[in-house]
């Protein structure tokens, strides 16, 4: 059984404030728990039902866990109907600096080969090319945690976040990710300043600008223009106003996807910020693939 302490650290994590003041999250589900374990997160403690200790026992050999009441996981649970397991995670150490402070954090232990970038770092096992999203002001929960599991689809490592966009370890976005979370690292940063030196090193070798995209209803179709690189920053804005005027000068092409139906008071003003994050991301990477097939020929 757990404690009324334990009770209460876990029900404060539902808080942003709490998060924030003791470095932790919570991450709820079979899926999403064992996505964490896999990763390079820190699990501080396990609350799970005998029945899920029984059959991960092995999973949990050098991490505190709690046996767990179904009434007890009623009561730290964010869910509606509780899973069988729930996990207290440390947010990492990149998580909590703002990328672009000129002495970053170095790459987890265990990472041996990284692109580091001013004004962030990523790891280099899942960029070839670096393809980064840049999220300007995105305020629902599942929108973000939708946006982190297209990432990890289409093979983006990172993701950059204003800082006035919904916190990432919001237990809401952590459920919507379902589990993609544990692959794609979240930086937040004030956008302006990261995208006016868009610069990446790899391997201490200086490769360039990244080139800065920007989704805006006005802009070159994404199937026409061909300025789209297997490369850049795609910045993706607010669901009802889009990317905010101080960001718009620094993008350097303007995309959009056109709508198939003619313009009247019948047609939608625009499309869902994740919706449109996912066939912006399947456009640049056909591209790429288009181009690594054509290479190869």
């Amino acid at each position: 059984m757990l404690t009324a302490k334990q009770i209460k650290f876990i029900s404060s994590l539902h808080q942003k404030k709490f998060r924030e003041a003791y470095d932790c999250f919570i991450a709820e589900g079979q899926k999403i728990v064992g996505e964490i374990l896999d990763s390079e997160y820190r699990v501080r403690g396990i609350y799970a039902t005998r029945e899920w200790l029984q059959n991960h026992h092995e999973a949990t050999n050098s991490i505190p866990f709690f046996e767990t009441l179904p009434r007890e996981m009623q009561r730290i649970s964010s869910l509606t109907s509780p899973s069988p397991v729930l996990a207290v995670v440390r947010i990492p150490d990149y998580a909590k600096k703002d990328v672009t402070d000129p002495t970053p954090n170095p790459d987890p232990p265990g990472s041996s080969d990284s692109i580091k970038s001013e004004p962030f770092i990523t790891s280099a096992k899942r960029l070839v090319n670096p393809l980064i999203l840049a999220l300007d002001d995105i305020r629902d929960p599942g929108n973000l945690g939708t946006i982190i599991r297209i990432a990890d689809w289409f093979g983006i490592g990172s993701i950059m976040c204003s800082q006035s966009s919904v916190d990432a370890y919001n237990p809401k976005v952590v459920q919507a990710t379902m589990g993609s979370i544990a692959r794609v690292r979240i930086y937040v940063t004030d956008l302006e300043k990261a995208l006016l030196h868009p610069h990446t090193i790899v391997r201490n070798i200086p490769v360039g600008p990244l080139p800065v995209f920007g989704a805006v209803l006005e802009g070159e179709s994404i199937y026409s223009t061909e300025n789209i690189q297997d490369r850049g920053i795609i910045v993706i804005g607010n669901e009802s106003h889009g990317i905010s005027a101080r960001l718009e000068p620094l993008i350097q092409y303007r995309i959009a996807i056109p709508a198939a139906s003619p313009k009247g008071r019948n047609r939608a003003e625009s499309l869902n910020a994740a919706v449109a994050a996912a066939i912006i991301c399947s456009e640049f990477r056909r591209r790429r693939f288009i181009n690594n097939e054509n290479a190869i020929s």
